[in-house]
């Protein structure tokens, strides 16, 4: 018994000096990573927000997700850099940007609202994925002028009806957040997220996000629910487009059935697998946004 007690503890001892390397040469990388992506920042009436602004033609205004920043809003739709404007900005307390206000979908919206304004952009599309769909649907009810059309790309939904109960809380524990915590349960990312574990490596430098992603959890995520009044999407006459995989674990296809007929104008696409990205459907999706960009330029 005390060998395999030994043996165990070893085995533990072992892991965790492999995840610290691990975590440790990522880290390197994704600060490489990011210093080779050609960042501007805007500076607005509250602070700071730094974004990327590459490509001509239809402007395209890329929300991210949680543990994002410029560099996920930019990845999710590089592949549209020669036939659009892409606008990536990093959303409050992600990679340099600042928070205005107390940091709600709204004060998000306002501050889209200003950075379309500091570069002198009248209107775009916004693309929104994950944990960004609050705050884009939030930016299209209370600037609608600004707002060609609005796609959803395996993103957060509102709610049919005013929850009851609903998790006040919606993001990974603050003990969590650290590099070298996401590297320890890294292992679990394929059954808890639905994401390989690998994901862990695009997360990078968590430090840099965290004040975001606890705003996400406590205030973006909850909002739908929180305040369902709020969200009056029956009013959001602006052309919208649903790209959803209905295998999706972190977004689950069944809130987009049980909300698709609030939008009045609605195009869903569906693909039966691909998770949470989407995987495996690159051309089916560049196809949908061509088709939805043109009929609504």
């Amino acid at each position: 018994m005390k060998w395999v007690i030994s043996a165990f503890l070893m085995i533990i001892v072992l892991y965790f000096l492999i995840q610290g390397i691990r975590c440790s040469k990522g880290l390197n990388k994704a600060k490489n990573k990011l210093n080779s992506y050609p960042v501007k920042t805007a500076d607005l009436s509250y602070g700071t927000m730094t974004y990327i602004d590459q490509g001509q033609g239809e402007v395209i205004l890329s929300v991210h997700g949680i543990f994002g920043g410029y560099d996920q809003a930019y990845e999710s739709i590089k592949n549209r850099e020669a036939k659009n404007r892409l606008l990536a900005p990093s959303r409050f307390g992600y990679l340099g940007s600042a928070v205005k206000g107390t940091g709600t979908p709204e004060d998000q919206a306002t501050a889209f609202n200003e950075l379309l304004e500091y570069l002198g952009i009248d209107q775009v599309f916004v693309l929104a994925t994950s944990a960004g769909g609050t705050p884009a649907i939030r930016f299209a009810l209370d600037y609608p002028e600004r707002v060609k059309g609005l796609i959803l790309f395996c993103s957060a939904m509102p709610v049919n009806e005013k929850p009851e109960t609903y998790l006040e809380y919606q993001a990974p524990p603050e003990p969590l957040l650290s590099d070298y915590a996401m590297y320890l349960i890294s292992p679990l990312m394929p059954a808890l997220m639905g994401m390989p574990a690998s994901t862990v490596e695009t997360i990078q430098p968590i430090s840099e996000r965290k004040v975001g992603v606890v705003l996400d959890g406590k205030l973006t995520n909850p909002d739908m629910e929180r305040n369902f009044d709020q969200y009056p999407i029956e009013e959001l006459n602006l052309p919208v487009l649903i790209l959803h995989s209905e295998d999706d674990p972190v977004a689950i296809f069944e809130k987009v059935e049980n909300v698709q007929h609030r939008f009045p104008n609605l195009k869903l696409v569906t693909f039966p697998d691909g998770g949470h990205m989407m995987t495996g459907h690159g051309e089916e999706i560049d196809q949908a946004l061509d088709n939805f960009l043109n009929q609504n330029k």
